[in-house]
């Protein structure tokens, strides 16, 4: 059995070795002599010394862990990692490029203390390019008035959780940027508070332009995970239904025709092909939404047995 911490600090790290001493450095100065802490640095696949820097940390400070991956496979697989292995009260998330000041580490804890939710950081003043500001004004826009969650900054990396919270998270692709919405629909609340953004000192950003539509894709997934997760019938099968009905009306109306002397000729009429391809295909959605909602059942009956033994502090 694991002995429980008060605070996990979970860095995701992708080829930042000149940021990695300093970093500890802040960290180490504000959570020392005030809690029982773990430092989990994520290595995302770096080619650079990024992961032997980490080692000689482990040497020199048994607070400090690695999780190393061969290959880089994101963010959300390296923060999923971290949720998976850390064992603090508290759970807090940054990023590894020291634009994120862990000064601000107790205000975290002292509003998750509070709330018993997640708590993200709000970065007010950004210093970044005027095109990713843009961006991430319209990304958080958008995501506020379709989740109504009133935050101003969801992709923020600073975040602070109750151990509970990140255990029931699985997250992966780029679904890093949406986790106050995967927190909200798990039961826990959200906050926000100001945080201070610093200019990055060392290396580039690992933002892209087609991580917006990569984000794109992403919430049209969560959005599907939101409605339909637990009744994938309402959708298939809706959907289904709607195409066998027109499919039906198209036959009807092609039989309606014939016993008037109009001859059902396939090469000539496309509405026969049309009207069969609808039956078809909406028996087909109908089929995909019973075999998802059988799917769903088995599983919720097994998360329902785990549950029963799941024990938080093992």
């Amino acid at each position: 059995m694991k002995t429980k911490k008060d605070l996990s600090i979970i860095v995701p790290v992708f080829e930042e070795q000149d940021s990695l001493n300093q970093l500890y450095s802040e960290i180490k100065k504000n959570v020392n002599d005030k809690y029982n802490w773990e430092l989990i640095f994520v290595n995302d696949g770096s080619k650079d010394k990024s992961k032997q820097i980490i080692l000689d940390l482990i040497d020199s400070d048994s607070n400090v862990k690695l999780i190393d991956f061969l290959t880089n496979k994101g963010k959300s697989e390296a923060l999923n990692a971290g949720f998976q292995k850390c064992i603090g009260d508290i759970v807090i998330t940054l990023d590894a490029d020291l634009q994120d000041n862990p000064d601000e580490i107790e205000k975290f804890i002292s509003e998750v203390k509070k709330t018993n939710g997640l708590v993200s950081g709000w970065k007010k003043n950004r210093l970044d390019s005027f095109s990713k500001r843009i961006q991430s004004k319209i990304f958080n826009y958008v995501l506020r008035l379709l989740t109504r969650i009133y935050i101003h900054d969801f992709n923020c990396g600073f975040k602070a959780y109750p151990f509970e919270a990140v255990k029931l998270m699985n997250i992966y692709g780029g679904l890093h940027r949406f986790m106050p919405i995967l927190v909200k629909n798990n039961g826990f609340k959200v906050s926000e508070i100001v945080v201070n953004h610093r200019k990055r000192e060392y290396g580039d950003s690992k933002y892209t332009k087609s991580r917006i539509f990569h984000g794109f894709f992403d919430l049209i997934t969560l959005m599907f995970f939101k409605k339909y997760l637990t009744r994938p019938l309402h959708l298939f099968g809706s959907l289904g239904l709607l195409l066998f009905i027109v499919g039906i009306i198209i036959n009807i109306y092609l039989t309606l025709n014939w016993f008037n002397g109009i001859w059902i000729t396939p090469f000539k009429n496309p509405l026969f092909f049309l009207g069969l391809l609808f039956i078809i295909i909406g028996v087909q959605f109908f089929s995909i939404g019973l075999v998802c909602e059988l799917i769903v059942n088995i599983n919720k009956n097994k998360r329902i047995n785990i549950a029963r033994y799941f024990n938080f502090n093992e």
